[in-house]
């Protein structure tokens, strides 16, 4: 299996992830099933197939964690420098707009376009490696090409 590009912050959130459905949501829900369980006919009692339903969604995100976490390959961003690549912040502005934008470029599991993190994967990362300060590149998005200069690039 390929190894998995995290920053040291998307790993960290990860772990206390994984750590929380382990030691809170887990124990949580073996006692809700057992409480359930005495309320007497389980093909008729909603509150014991609720809680089943929630455990196999834990567990199931539980496998997930676990396998994302023994594969990831936590990239630390300060100790490169350079045209822009994995864990780069990149500041753009539109071309078009003028509007500033922020963004890191970071692994899909902690993507976030809320937050400023981009997916690496995304066309707009994918325009973005390899290029440096002053550069400028074109992102065919769904609502038609859009064109941006980069104004800096630093690693946090």
């Amino acid at each position: 299996m390929d190894k998995i590009p995290l920053t040291r912050a998307g790993f960290d959130k990860l772990d206390a992830e994984l750590k929380q459905l382990k030691t809170v949501e887990r124990p949580a829900i073996i006692r809700a099933i057992a409480e359930a369980r005495e309320h007497g006919d389980l093909s008729e009692n909603a509150e014991y197939h609720s809680a089943k339903e929630k455990q196999s969604f834990i567990e199931g995100r539980v496998k997930e964690l676990e396998g994302v976490i023994s594969l990831a390959d936590v990239i630390d961003p300060s100790k490169l420098s350079g045209t822009i690549k994995f864990g780069a912040t990149v500041e753009l502005v539109d071309e078009d707009t003028d509007e500033e934008k922020t963004y890191q470029i970071v692994g899909e599991y902690e993507a976030d376009i809320e937050s400023g993190k981009l997916n690496m994967k995304s066309p707009l990362s994918r325009a973005l490696i390899g290029k440096d300060e002053g550069d400028s590149v074109e992102v065919r998005t769904p609502g038609g090409v859009r064109s941006y200069e980069i104004l800096s690039i630093a690693y946090k």
